[in-house]
Protein backbone atom coordinates (compact mmCIF):
# COMPACT_ATOMS: atom_id res chain seq x y z
CA UNK A 1 0.00 0.00 0.00
CA UNK A 2 1.13 3.51 -0.84
CA UNK A 3 -0.15 6.59 0.93
CA UNK A 4 0.29 10.09 -0.47
CA UNK A 5 -0.07 13.31 1.52
CA UNK A 6 0.07 16.75 -0.11
CA UNK A 7 1.04 19.98 1.59
CA UNK A 8 2.03 23.54 0.74
CA UNK A 9 -1.19 24.93 -0.66
CA UNK A 10 -2.53 28.34 0.25
CA UNK A 11 -3.51 31.78 -0.96
CA UNK A 12 -1.10 33.64 -3.22
CA UNK A 13 -1.28 36.74 -5.41
CA UNK A 14 -1.06 36.44 -9.16
CA UNK A 15 2.54 36.32 -10.29
CA UNK A 16 3.76 34.77 -7.08
CA UNK A 17 5.34 31.39 -6.37
CA UNK A 18 4.21 28.40 -4.37
CA UNK A 19 5.75 24.99 -3.79
CA UNK A 20 3.68 21.90 -3.19
CA UNK A 21 4.98 18.70 -1.63
CA UNK A 22 3.71 15.14 -1.81
CA UNK A 23 5.08 12.77 0.81
CA UNK A 24 4.80 9.06 0.04
CA UNK A 25 5.17 5.86 2.02
CA UNK A 26 7.15 2.79 0.97
CA UNK A 27 10.54 2.45 -0.69
CA UNK A 28 8.95 1.04 -3.87
CA UNK A 29 7.71 4.57 -4.52
CA UNK A 30 11.18 5.43 -5.79
CA UNK A 31 10.45 3.53 -9.01
CA UNK A 32 6.87 4.74 -9.46
CA UNK A 33 5.72 7.34 -11.90
CA UNK A 34 4.23 10.37 -10.16
CA UNK A 35 1.81 13.00 -11.36
CA UNK A 36 0.11 16.19 -10.31
CA UNK A 37 -3.49 16.95 -11.25
CA UNK A 38 -5.80 19.80 -10.36
CA UNK A 39 -9.52 20.41 -10.26
CA UNK A 40 -11.37 23.71 -10.17
CA UNK A 41 -15.04 24.05 -9.19
CA UNK A 42 -17.28 23.03 -12.06
CA UNK A 43 -14.42 21.54 -14.07
CA UNK A 44 -12.96 18.11 -14.66
CA UNK A 45 -9.72 17.03 -13.06
CA UNK A 46 -6.89 17.96 -15.39
CA UNK A 47 -3.29 16.91 -15.84
CA UNK A 48 -0.60 19.32 -14.66
CA UNK A 49 2.76 17.52 -14.59
CA UNK A 50 4.24 14.04 -14.25
CA UNK A 51 7.50 12.12 -14.27
CA UNK A 52 9.19 8.84 -13.68
CA UNK A 53 12.67 9.68 -14.94
CA UNK A 54 11.91 12.71 -17.10
CA UNK A 55 9.24 15.40 -16.59
CA UNK A 56 6.28 16.19 -18.81
CA UNK A 57 3.93 19.15 -18.48
CA UNK A 58 0.57 20.40 -19.59
CA UNK A 59 0.90 23.19 -22.13
CA UNK A 60 -0.87 25.57 -19.76
CA UNK A 61 1.90 25.32 -17.15
CA UNK A 62 4.97 24.65 -19.28
CA UNK A 63 7.74 27.10 -18.44
CA UNK A 64 6.11 28.09 -15.16
CA UNK A 65 5.88 24.86 -13.15
CA UNK A 66 8.61 22.36 -12.33
CA UNK A 67 8.09 18.83 -11.06
CA UNK A 68 10.89 17.11 -9.19
CA UNK A 69 11.44 14.29 -6.73
CA UNK A 70 13.73 13.45 -3.87
CA UNK A 71 13.64 9.68 -3.65
CA UNK A 72 15.74 9.63 -0.49
CA UNK A 73 12.88 11.50 1.20
CA UNK A 74 10.09 9.72 -0.69
CA UNK A 75 8.80 13.15 -1.70
CA UNK A 76 7.62 14.78 -4.92
CA UNK A 77 7.53 18.54 -5.42
CA UNK A 78 5.70 20.92 -7.69
CA UNK A 79 7.31 24.34 -7.88
CA UNK A 80 4.81 26.83 -9.28
CA UNK A 81 5.95 30.25 -10.48
CA UNK A 82 4.17 33.13 -12.19
CA UNK A 83 0.84 31.90 -10.90
CA UNK A 84 -2.37 32.97 -12.60
CA UNK A 85 -5.94 33.05 -11.27
CA UNK A 86 -6.80 30.19 -13.62
CA UNK A 87 -4.30 28.03 -11.73
CA UNK A 88 -6.70 28.00 -8.78
CA UNK A 89 -7.91 24.57 -7.74
CA UNK A 90 -7.36 21.55 -5.58
CA UNK A 91 -4.00 20.00 -6.43
CA UNK A 92 -3.67 16.26 -6.03
CA UNK A 93 -0.65 14.00 -6.39
CA UNK A 94 -0.83 10.47 -7.75
CA UNK A 95 1.46 7.48 -8.29
CA UNK A 96 1.63 4.61 -10.78
CA UNK A 97 3.62 1.41 -10.21
CA UNK A 98 3.61 -0.12 -13.70
CA UNK A 99 5.68 1.08 -16.62
CA UNK A 100 4.09 2.29 -19.82
CA UNK A 101 0.75 3.95 -20.27
CA UNK A 102 0.01 7.63 -20.66
CA UNK A 103 1.03 9.64 -17.63
CA UNK A 104 -1.33 12.47 -18.53
CA UNK A 105 -4.38 10.27 -17.95
CA UNK A 106 -6.16 10.05 -14.61
CA UNK A 107 -6.97 6.41 -15.35
CA UNK A 108 -3.31 5.36 -15.37
CA UNK A 109 -2.68 6.00 -11.68
CA UNK A 110 -3.06 3.57 -8.79
CA UNK A 111 -2.72 5.82 -5.75
CA UNK A 112 -4.06 9.27 -4.95
CA UNK A 113 -3.62 11.84 -2.22
CA UNK A 114 -6.36 13.92 -0.65
CA UNK A 115 -5.34 17.19 -2.28
CA UNK A 116 -4.32 20.67 -1.19
CA UNK A 117 -6.09 23.90 -2.09
CA UNK A 118 -4.30 26.54 -4.15
CA UNK A 119 -6.00 29.90 -4.58
CA UNK A 120 -4.50 32.60 -6.78
CA UNK A 121 -5.95 36.07 -6.34
CA UNK A 122 -5.93 38.81 -8.96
Amino acid sequence: QVQLVESGGGLVQAGGPLRLSCAASGRAFRAYAVGWFRQAPGKEREFVAAMRWSPIYADSVKGRFTISRDNAKYTVYLQMNSLKPEDTGVYVCAARAAYGGSLISVNEYDYWGQGTQVTVSS
